[in-house]
Order: C-alpha cells, then sequence, then structure tokens
C-alpha cells in the first residue's frame, strides 16, 4: 500500500525555490510528480528530485518575468516576506485579504 503523503504548502500559500532566486504562489498540487517524462529528463540528473513527493504549480516570478512553475516540495520553502506576487493571473484566481494571504475567489454562479 502507498505511504499516503500529505502536501506540506497549501493553495494560496507564498513559496520561494530553495536554490534558485524565484517566488510565486501556489494554484494547484499534484500529491506525486504528474508532467510529462521529457519535462523530468531534463532536469541534471544530479539534482533530480524524487517523482513520490507533492509537487505544486506556482504562479512563480523572477527579477525579470512572470511564468507558471511545476516545483518539487524539497525545493520549496515557505516565503514570508509579505511582499505581493506581481503575477498576472494571480488576480484572476485569488484575493488578497489585509493580512497579505492569498485567498481563492469565489465563484458567482448566477
Amino acid at each position: 500500500m502507498d505511504k499516503l503523503r500529505v502536501a506540506k504548502f497549501k493553495i494560496g500559500q507564498v513559496v520561494r525555490h530553495r536554490i534558485y532566486p524565484f517566488r510565486g504562489v501556489v494554484f494547484d498540487v499534484d500529491p506525486t510528480f504528474s508532467n510529462t517524462d521529457e519535462w523530468y529528463d531534463s532536469i541534471p540528473a544530479d539534482i533530480r528530485p524524487s517523482k513520490d513527493q507533492p509537487f505544486y504549480h506556482l504562479f512563480a516570478e523572477n527579477s525579470e518575468t512572470e511564468y507558471v512553475a511545476y516545483v518539487s516540495e524539497q525545493n520549496l520553502v515557505p516565503d514570508n516576506s509579505g511582499d505581493p506576487i506581481r503575477h498576472p493571473q494571480v488576480d484572476e484566481v485569488f484575493d488578497r485579504d489585509d493580512t497579505g494571504q492569498y485567498r481563492t475567489r469565489s465563484v458567482d454562479l448566477q
């Protein structure tokens, strides 16, 4: 039986990469790796993460641009800077509350 993994980070949480200079807000979580083999194989073998851990979809940014990133849990840490994420899709999915936290926008079904 597979061990149930609980994601360390939640939807709306701001995180940063442990090694590379980028940060982002989590908008989806895969319990284990769920991308293409080509994507996985493009990561150098000496730093390739295990597939058996949560992977996070991020609205990400670095000092130059905004993009969508797919990152293993082992390579993320919380970002407690309080700085907003400038990615243009953030406002489509999240509202930022008075404390600076991102909350999923409610959908009006009328």
